[in-house]
């Protein structure tokens, strides 16, 4: 059967990649079908390199933290702070400041900024909010910073509350971190009167920052306007999340992931707009289809912050799954021969691109993970990816 989808994959490159699209979308989304696994990681450098230099791609963006990666585009585009720390400070979710590659890409963004003038420097972002899977952040340091950019600029009597009066409403950050509201609905302080207050000034001050663009954009750098829509996206989303975590209805898992799923869409709307942006982040992330996972033996659906960005800008999102074949030190071997990753494997090379239609076309069945960290790509998603990138083998780092 291998031979049947031999003309449907190409060297893995960025020219492989632009042929199977119309054209250079403003968004082209690149998934994993694992975190932390090098051999990924590298490819996506290659690729993005090869993209900004031959498409005029100017930002890189991550499925991690959208504030901590201020750290991070600050050093790519001046330079500012030491490597170490900027991978320390600039990353959430654990592995990806302990990945090789993804201090070697950071390193060359910084190295292919230097000299060059402003206007054709990388930027760098995290398009996921200050969630993790087990809690999320206080909305502090969001809507501190989204009250201070406003107090400085409009006039006192139009601001709806003080920096005291969030201070005192938000409490202790630890109140809001509570590892333990995760699973006990009960523990988490979404549904306070504070919490309720707190969610009708966040909106009052993204309104206010809406009603006084003329003047914010006048008076503001585009990089201070642009953060400061992010921690009014950012506080929103997050006193949204902390109020479905304290929920105890059935639908309180899927309200979590696609409160979620819509604040990366958001970050990932307003990279969109600025201009063309390269996307990393898992397969699931990403994806056109919806998503699905079993939390405590149920099935959770949701739209994925992909699917929603497609969604909005049709033609200008693309999204490329990666399929894998092996990780052999997580257990996964070679695949069988009659799924998407047994069809490319059987192939010579180590990796394609291939047109995702094809693939759907050669009728693969479903694989199987005997490890949780490894999602197989699934065959009913094919007709919704632009393409599908293989790598035979992930070694160990």
């Amino acid at each position: 059967m291998a031979t049947d989808i031999k003309d449907a994959v190409h060297a893995a490159d960025a020219a492989a990649v632009m042929g199977l699209l119309p054209g250079r979308p403003r968004l082209l989304a690149l998934g994993e079908p694992a975190h932390g696994e090098d051999t990924l990681l590298r490819l996506r450098n290659e690729l993005f390199r090869e993209l900004v230099e031959r498409e005029g791609y100017r930002t890189v963006a991550i499925e991690s933290d959208c504030m901590m990666g201020r750290v991070v585009d600050d050093y790519v585009v001046s330079g500012a702070g030491d490597l170490d720390d900027v991978m320390e400070r600039g990353f959430s979710h654990g592995w990806f400041n302990a990945c090789a590659a993804n201090r070697e890409l950071v390193g060359w963004m910084r190295e292919y900024n230097d000299g060059r003038p402003a206007a054709e420097r990388l930027r760098f972002a995290g398009f996921d909010g200050p969630l993790e899977v087990t809690g999320a952040a206080s909305p502090r340091q969001a809507l501190t910073a989204l009250h201070a950019y406003l107090a400085a600029r409009v006039d006192a009597e139009l601001l709806p509350c003080t920096a005291e009066t969030l201070d005192r409403l938000l409490g202790a950050d630890d109140r809001w971190t509570e590892p333990a509201a995760m699973r006990d609905p009960s523990r988490s302080v979404g549904r306070t009167a504070e919490a309720e207050r707190l969610r009708l000034l966040a909106d009052d001050l993204v309104a206010l920052l809406g009603a006084q663009m003329p003047h914010l954009i006048a008076v503001s750098s585009q990089d201070d306007w642009d953060c400061a829509r992010m921690y009014g996206r950012t506080a929103a989303g997050l006193l949204r999340y902390h109020f479905w975590m304290a929920d105890t209805s059935p639908g309180r898992m899927a309200w979590l992931l696609s409160v979620r799923a819509s604040m990366m869409a958001d970050n990932l709307l307003a990279l969109a707009e600025r201009g063309p942006a390269l996307v990393y982040a898992h397969n699931g992330h990403l994806q056109r289809n919806k998503s699905m996972m079993r939390m405590g033996g149920l099935p959770v659906e949701w739209w994925s912050a992909g699917a929603i960005a497609g969604a909005r800008l049709g033609g200008d999102y693309a999204f490329l799954a990666t399929a894998l074949g092996t990780i052999r030190h997580h257990g996964v071997d070679v695949p069988p021969p009659d799924t998407v990753e047994g069809l490319l494997y059987a192939l010579p090379e180590d990796r394609y691109v291939a047109d995702a239609r094809r693939l759907a076309d050669a009728a693969p069945a479903p694989r199987t993970s005997p490890w949780y960290g490894y999602s197989p790509l699934d065959p009913a998603h094919l007709t919704g990816a632009d393409g599908v990138v293989f790598v035979k083998d992930a070694r160990r780092s």
